[in-house]
């Protein structure tokens, strides 16, 4: 991963940023689909690193999940279109009926400081584009804090805006945002902290604050559904 304090500028990791409510009383279903099809689905995709999913504590949506990749070319991918274009059964489903209020941009990480990863995420999200500038300062402010364990400056990616594919036009058409500050707390007390304290310097970003449900990596040795799928 580039090291951005030193201003190094190799390629950037691609970034799929997901929010979205669920239809009351379907929960079961949504989360039998995302745990046992959907996260194993994206990682098997060429280029996807990380998966990681979230519940809000504070804010909404009521639920946030991003993926990594290796750059944000693998989101424009013919591999990945392929995916969203042949739905499984399942996801046929759950995106027609189940997945309600879908925020989805293609991002390019454009700064990140930190090693690690949190138990809770502060996500700051900007439907018009901020100031980059503002936006990295206030994590090198937050960079020395003991209970925070990364932040990220995600961009909209232009190259991202591809048409739309068959899995949102069965969710009936997605919004975008322009830009997402987040980050990783070890604790609950800290995001409470530092949400406080980005809605504060951002009053025009929607701040939510989020506990981790899961995460995936890429390798990780899971039954893949589309073996299951018959010709």
């Amino acid at each position: 991963m580039p090291r951005d304090d030193d201003g190094d500028d190799l390629a950037r990791p691609g970034i799929l940023a997901i929010f979205n409510n669920v239809t009351l009383g379907r929960e079961g279903e949504f989360e039998e689909w995302f745990q046992h099809e959907h996260l194993q689905e994206r990682l098997d995709v060429p280029g996807f690193l990380l998966g990681r999913r979230y519940e809000v504590v504070r804010g909404e949506p009521n639920y946030f999940n991003f993926y990594v990749t290796r750059s944000v070319d693998v989101l424009a991918s013919a591999e990945y279109r392929t995916r969203l274009n042949d739905p499984t059964p399942m996801t046929r489903l759950v995106m027609s009926e189940i997945f309600k209020d879908m925020i989805r941009t293609v991002c390019r990480q454009s700064f990140r400081t930190g090693t690690m990863r949190g138990a809770f995420a502060v996500a700051a999200r900007f439907a018009a584009p901020p100031d980059e500038s503002a936006l990295k300062a206030a994590l090198q402010d937050l960079a020395p804090d003991r209970g925070i364990a990364c932040g990220e400056i995600w961009l909209a990616a232009p190259e991202g805006n591809l048409d739309s594919s068959e899995e949102e036009r069965l969710r009936g058409g997605d919004r975008t945002l322009a830009a997402c500050l987040v980050v990783e707390t070890l604790r609950m007390q800290d995001a409470e902290r530092v949400a406080a304290a980005l809605s504060g310097q951002f009053p025009a970003a929607a701040v939510g604050v989020y506990r981790l449900l899961c995460e995936i990596c890429r390798g990780a040795s899971v039954a893949n559904p589309r073996e299951e799928r018959t010709p």
